[in-house]
């Protein structure tokens, strides 16, 4: 046979643990006006991306997803792409 199916899947699952960057930086805070920082817990598709790959805690992760709708009302950010 070629292999087993269990040894032939990549990855360990053994990388480097993310950090909650808000927790890191105490100067930095959640913001709906602040459309740069949100985004990049967006994804290109308009999904707020979950915790376990974006890194942030718990309680950063909920204060994210609030300002991310707020600032969805407000038109700062996309609820979808368009053009598609």
């Amino acid at each position: 046979m070629a292999g087993s199916f269990k040894t032939d899947r990549g990855g360990g699952g053994m990388g480097r643990r993310k950090v909650c960057r808000f927790c890191v930086d105490r100067n930095l805070e959640v913001d709906f006006k602040d459309a740069a920082t949100l985004k990049y817990y967006v994804t290109e598709r308009g999904k707020i991306i979950p915790r376990r790959i974006s890194g942030a805690c718990a309680r950063h992760q909920r204060e994210l997803s609030v300002a991310i709708k707020r600032a969805r009302v407000l038109a700062l950010i996309p609820f979808t792409v368009s053009g598609q």
